[in-house]
């Protein structure tokens, strides 16, 4: 990961370097700007708003889709009930919903919730359901035959089972998430990392640009390792397996 970064870093400094405009500041500026606007600026104030957001959104996401994937993966009656609805709405481009779904919950921090858990949660449902489906019956089996009622069946295998998949898809999701967290604050606010980046940027302010765009980084690759750590210490099982 160390050499990636350098190598990411050196070939900034070079199309930097080639380049010679303003619009493509060096690496180095980027980085003491940024340390700056998160101490002396706003981009502090903004970086907590964005933070707040996305992480309400990934928990009101993550529960029911887990709740729900888990139900549809071991019953066929609730998945019959459920996943026709899923695969209907799953396609549908939510983002193009935002100004309706701005009308329906309003401008402020509702509306952006929403839509980031909307979309972020037909992902990890899928991926619960999938995993909660494949589940070995002979360990279901094995429990069963020791007299566990249906609830200890669930704690003891299901969720073993289905956990290190969660932790994959919130992975996978915090991509998605900061991206239309991205979008969402771009519209009708003058609050969070994604208005900061727009009004920088039609201000020529390329510094403050790149400094929201590096924030904006940083809580994406926040929560990637954080799920990351979360999945290794609460499924060692599975990471020993692998």
């Amino acid at each position: 990961m160390r050499r990636a970064v350098f190598v990411l870093i050196g070939l900034w400094y070079l199309l930097a370097f080639a380049m010679q405009r303003p619009f493509l500041p060096y690496p180095h500026a980027v980085a003491l700007h940024t340390l700056l606007a998160l101490v002396q600026d706003d981009l502090l104030r903004h970086f907590a708003i964005s933070s707040a957001r996305i992480t309400i959104a990934l928990v009101i996401a993550a529960i029911p889709a887990a709740i729900m994937g888990v139900l549809a993966g071991r019953s066929r009656k609730a998945d019959q009930l459920m996943t026709p609805f899923a695969y209907i709405l799953y396609p549908i481009p939510k983002v193009a919903l935002l100004p309706v779904i701005m009308l329906f919950l309003g401008l402020g921090n509702l509306s952006k919730i929403f839509l980031i858990g909307l979309i972020v949660f037909f992902q990890l449902y899928f991926v619960v359901r999938d995993a909660a489906a494949l589940v070995d019956e002979r360990y279901v089996d094995s429990v069963r035959s020791l007299d566990a009622s249906r609830t200890a069946i669930v704690r003891h295998v299901i969720v073993p089972s289905v956990l290190p998949a969660l932790f994959t898809a919130l992975r996978v999701s915090t991509g998605t998430a900061t991206a239309v967290l991205f979008l969402a604050e771009t519209f009708a606010t003058v609050s969070g990392l994604g208005w900061y980046i727009m009004d920088s940027w039609a201000r020529m302010d390329y510094l403050d640009m790149y400094a929201g765009m590096v924030s904006l980084s940083i809580l994406g690759t926040f929560f990637f390792l954080l799920f990351t750590v979360l999945g290794k210490r609460l499924c060692p099982w599975n990471h020993l397996k692998n």
